[in-house]
């Protein structure tokens, strides 16, 4: 569940949105969409892959460590640098963290069916795009919840950590349960966020890096809800 300050890393964000043109703020969410769905599908493309041409062998190897933890450091990078970056370069280092998290969830694959994983897939969809059409078009100001779900996320990766030691299947359920509410909503959170901070006056190098952190952003949330998802429903081999 790689995350980041989903405040401090956003580029350039203005004070007020006042005089923002319809047709450019649809075309950077278009973007934003777009660039996650890419990233998706990455995911996707990279997890069959490394599951057909590796099999249980990754499972069983050292450098499976590496594609686990890899792109945990890459995003805090990504988020941390993301004022210096040049915005092809951001897009670049998102594809990579992408690909990384394909192989890591190759393993989802020797744990579940492809049927299940498939079903759980296209769930997650309609439920993410559900939710954020929800964030996007909704009058009602949710940046109040904002320190509830990050403080839910919290709590949500240290008993995740704590549950690699008890291995409990009572708290796993609950975890996911737990999971699935906090990222259901972050997607409808940050879709409003990312909507608020664009800025028809920026420059195109800071709305680049605003819709590549965007993209990182929804992402996480759409890969993280799936997840949880796929633990409460999943059928296992």
């Amino acid at each position: 569940m790689s995350n980041f300050d989903r405040n401090a890393a956003i580029p350039g964000t203005p004070g007020n949105r006042s005089g923002a043109a319809e047709a450019g703020l649809r075309a950077y969410m278009l973007n934003i969409y777009n660039y996650m769905a890419m990233g998706v599908a990455l995911t996707g493309l990279v997890a069959m892959l490394t599951f057909q041409f590796t099999g249980p062998a990754l499972l069983a190897s050292p450098l499976m460590w590496v594609f686990m933890l890899a792109p945990l450091g890459l995003v805090f990078f990504i988020s941390a640098r993301i004022n210096t970056l040049s915005a092809q370069t951001a897009r670049m280092l998102f594809f990579v963290y992408a690909g990384l998290v394909g192989v890591s969830l190759s393993t989802i694959f020797h744990v579940y069916t492809e049927t299940s994983i498939t079903q759980v897939f296209f769930i997650s969809a309609a439920s993410f795009a559900a939710l954020s059409a929800w964030g996007y078009t909704t009058k009602r100001d949710l940046s109040g919840f904002g320190t509830f779900l990050f403080m839910g996320l919290v709590g949500i990766v240290i008993a995740s950590l704590v549950n690699l030691f008890l291995k409990s299947s009572a708290l796993d359920w609950t975890i996911s349960v737990i999971g699935v509410g906090v990222f259901a909503g972050l997607t409808a959170y940050d879709t409003q966020r990312l909507k608020a901070i664009y800025d028809s006056n920026d420059d195109e190098t800071t709305t680049g890096r605003k819709v590549v952190i965007g993209a990182l952003t929804l992402y996480l949330d759409f890969i993280n809800l799936f997840m949880m998802l796929l633990r409460l429903m999943g059928n296992r081999r």
